[in-house]
């Protein structure tokens, strides 16, 4: 097999902004895979959070020569095993001439309601965002600063019937949790993401959830879940945080089996990031594939949303 890699940015339709930090790109690494008639293809975005840079990322890609069936212990799950393992499932599927869902003896996935991100600013700026997007079944707001209760009561004032989870990224302290979760219930929050900072927070067993936790950057793969016992409710599964599809679905059906509810969520990448997580994103409580839908421009061939949600890829994307 040849193993390709190149960079690619994608220019964003506006300045997106979490609580560490604003980006007017997606800078992402593509990964081929060609031999034996076929060319499968992924796409991974390293994140300085987990400590990974487009080179380094780069580097783990080009070091790899075995088999795909070594790929699972020759890297640790991150971004550069979910480009190459998401590679060698498209691979499979074109050299089979099946989709990847047959490879797996899953049914055709069918469209799932996403998330769509509203992004960090004031709150007369997010609550114009809500408004521009009140139809949408299902927002996602990024908090994780000292000044969200505003934040959150103009969002609602703009979308007074949307669903709506909010992400702290790390931003808040056990305390301001305390102190928001009531409102949160109050304005018909129905998740929240990774509240306090990975590694630093117990104190989320000590204290009451009213609402259901969703473990984010406390949670990668299964080695992850040991520690989120009594913490969290739920956790997000992130392709570029498990490593690929192949362990994707096995921590879902771990966590599922350990009473975890399961969000499938993603970075900012394109619609060929997003494609394996359509799988992945069936019949969990919660999907977060908006990725495209941030971006100016996409891939060919790219993922369809309408009302029904996020439909799965077509072949000439993936898979």
């Amino acid at each position: 097999m040849k193993i390709q890699v190149t960079r690619d940015v994608f220019q964003l339709a506006q300045v997106f902004t979490i609580s560490r930090g604003s980006r007017t790109q997606a800078e992402v690494l593509t990964v081929t895979v060609s031999g034996d008639g076929a060319v499968g293809w992924g796409e991974c975005v390293p994140y300085a959070r987990y400590d990974e840079t487009l080179d380094s990322v780069t580097e783990q890609i080009s070091g790899f020569s075995g088999a795909w069936g070594d790929l699972q212990d020759a890297l640790p799950a991150g971004a550069a095993r979910n480009a190459l393992d998401c590679a060698y499932w498209d691979h499979a599927a074109k050299q089979a001439g099946k989709r990847v869902w047959d490879l797996l003896g899953l049914p055709a996935p069918g469209p799932e309601i996403t998330a769509y991100t509203l992004s960090l600013d004031t709150p007369e700026a997010m609550q114009v965002q809500a408004a521009k997007n009140a139809l949408r079944p299902l927002l996602k707001i990024k908090l994780g600063t000292p000044d969200d209760m505003a934040r959150l009561e103009a969002v609602r004032r703009g979308a007074p019937e949307a669903r709506i989870i909010v992400d702290a990224n790390e931003g808040w302290t056990a305390d301001v949790y305390a102190d928001l979760a009531p409102h949160l219930i109050r304005l018909g929050v129905q998740m929240v993401e990774q509240p306090l900072p990975a590694g630093e927070d117990e104190m989320l067993a000590e204290i009451a959830r009213p609402l259901p936790v969703c473990a984010d950057e406390s949670c990668h793969d299964r080695t992850s879940l040991s520690a989120l016992k009594g913490k969290y409710d739920m956790v997000n599964i992130k392709l570029d945080k498990t490593g690929g599809l192949t362990e994707a679905r096995a921590l879902k059906e771990q966590a599922i089996a350990e009473g975890y509810g399961v969000m499938v969520g993603c970075m900012v990448g394109s619609s060929l990031a997003m494609a394996p997580a359509t799988i992945l994103a069936q019949g969990v409580a919660f999907t977060d594939l908006d990725g495209p839908l941030l971006l100016a421009e996409d891939r060919d061939q790219p993922l369809i949303f309408d009302e029904q949600g996020v439909h799965p890829p077509a072949a000439a994307l993936w898979g």
